[in-house]
């Protein structure tokens, strides 16, 4: 009871998140996690999206995108509550490390072979798995579809997050606003990847950056890479993509 009590302690102190809401340096970073997890999430939005398109009713498929929607922060409060524990041992961080540094290896050397595009179906899917079985309204399958995505998504997000940063307030404020940006401007976060196509590796790049960092902290290491380093890296990251982006351009033409 006491580590449940001590696991989610901090989103209840008043001290924290003043402190948090008042400094620079902290909006610096939360501004941070929103970036990557709007670049990261945007294929995932597209996925949720198209899940809706079973619901016939345009106000059902606005009804359960915000239904998810509040499921994904209310798992996202617990996943970092949890994470926040469980990133003090030191293999979990190296698990954790590992795990990331793989998702970046995974997309450079694999997923950039295949087709990167994901577009959202015009016609409605027929609903098959086991959706097509269970015996519950077709809004209410859809919202657990949603909702069981948002578990997985979260995943990957809360684990670069708190690598970044171990304060549990950071973390949520970034992936609240993140989660609603997503959702809000999934359209526009496409347009604006497809357009640059290399912000997504840019958005690699620094979760290869941050597999390091993690690393690094283990015990064995005991090398802590300041947060407001990844800041820079983020804002050089950004400058070098839009570079390489304007060249790839020129050459094209």
């Amino acid at each position: 009871m006491n580590a449940l009590i001590n696991m989610y302690a901090p989103f209840f102190d008043i001290n924290n998140w003043t402190s948090v809401v008042s400094s620079g340096a902290d909006w610096m970073i939360i501004l941070s996690l929103v970036v990557m997890e709007c670049i990261l999430s945007v294929d995932n939005a597209v996925v949720l999206a198209a899940q809706t398109q079973s619901l016939p009713d345009k106000k059902d498929r606005e009804k359960s995108l915000f239904y998810g929607l509040v499921g994904a922060y209310v798992f996202r409060g617990i996943v970092i509550g949890v994470g926040v524990y469980l990133i003090n041992f030191w293999w979990i961080k190296a698990f954790g490390a590992l795990y990331l540094f793989y998702l970046a290896i995974k997309f450079f050397f694999f997923d950039k072979k295949k087709s990167a595009e994901t577009e959202v179906p015009t016609e409605r899917p027929e609903v098959t798995g086991w959706r097509k079985h269970i015996k519950i309204s077709q809004f209410w399958q859809v919202v657990i579809s949603i909702e069981l995505m948002d578990i997985v998504f979260s995943i990957d997000s809360v684990l670069a997050a708190l690598a970044i940063s171990d304060n549990p307030v950071i973390v949520l404020i970034g992936g609240i606003i993140g989660i609603l940006a997503m959702r809000g401007i999934a359209q526009v976060i496409m347009g604006l990847m497809q357009r640059i196509p290399e912000l997504q590796d840019m958005a690699y790049f620094l979760i290869l950056f941050i597999s390091v960092k993690l690393f690094l902290t283990v015990p064995a290491i005991n090398i802590h890479i300041p947060n407001i380093i990844f800041v820079f890296v983020l804002i050089v990251a950004i400058i070098v993509t839009l570079i390489v982006h304007h060249f790839n351009v020129k050459k094209k033409q």
